[in-house]
């Protein structure tokens, strides 16, 4: 080993804490999921605030509880888990801080209002564009609701219950407005939410990063 590739050696050593190169640094790749749950809840608030500024919601909940039923999309398994992990809460905290209106008492919670703040948010689940057995495609009522027809003269279109298509054409409405909005409120939910971008090319320039600056100037062409 001449003294170039040495002096490299002993700098991947020092930087990655590993005496292989092939080893790879299991506890390092954990240091990149940790978060700052403080700054994410925070972003998370600043989100839901510019939503409601720009669009109208349609639920009396507050911004915290917002917070957590955008936090629920990724965490729970569906909105009657969302809701029924608020009204635990809720109770926890004894006085339901977080959920409250202006009224004073605080509003119901139920996987129906769950469902509404969360399309508010822009979260669709590909659940809510299953229309089950109506008798018409999610994607012809996405284009019907697209130029602006009514709910009934979708259902008139489509040959369906007005009712099977009121509820589905929200759906439709909330992706058309997140596409108009290219999409990044919903993507800015699932990247603080959830470690895509973290596991992806985040992780691949982690590992290179430490030693960029090092071997800058050394040989590249050598063996370890």
């Amino acid at each position: 080993m001449d003294e170039k590739t040495s002096e490299l050696r002993d700098l991947f050593v020092e930087t990655t804490g590993s005496e292989t190169v092939t080893e790879r640094q299991a506890e390092s790749r954990g240091t990149l999921t940790d978060r700052d749950e403080a700054a994410v809840d925070e972003r998370l608030r600043e989100l839901v605030a510019a939503m409601r500024e720009r669009y109208d919601f349609s639920t009396d909940l507050d911004d915290a509880t917002y917070v957590r039923i955008a936090r629920g999309r990724f965490e729970e398994e569906d909105d009657e888990a969302i809701a029924t992990a608020l009204v635990e809460e809720r109770e926890a905290d004894g006085d339901g801080d977080g959920a409250g209106g202006e009224s004073g008492a605080p509003p119901v919670v139920d996987p129906g209002t769950v469902r509404d703040a969360r399309l508010d948010l822009h979260l669709v689940r590909e659940a809510d564009r299953e229309v089950g057995d109506a008798a018409f495609a999610y994607d012809d009522l996405k284009q019907l609701t697209a130029e602006g027809r009514s709910i009934p003269e979708c259902a008139e279109a489509l040959d369906a219950d007005p009712d099977a298509v009121a509820k589905h054409a929200r759906v439709a409405r909330v992706d058309l407005t997140s596409t108009r909005a290219n999409d990044r409120f919903r993507d800015e939910f699932r990247d603080l939410l959830t470690d895509a971008e973290i596991e992806g090319s985040h992780a691949e320039t982690a590992r290179d990063d430490g030693l960029e600056e090092a071997t800058e100037d050394i040989e590249t062409d050598v063996s370890l």
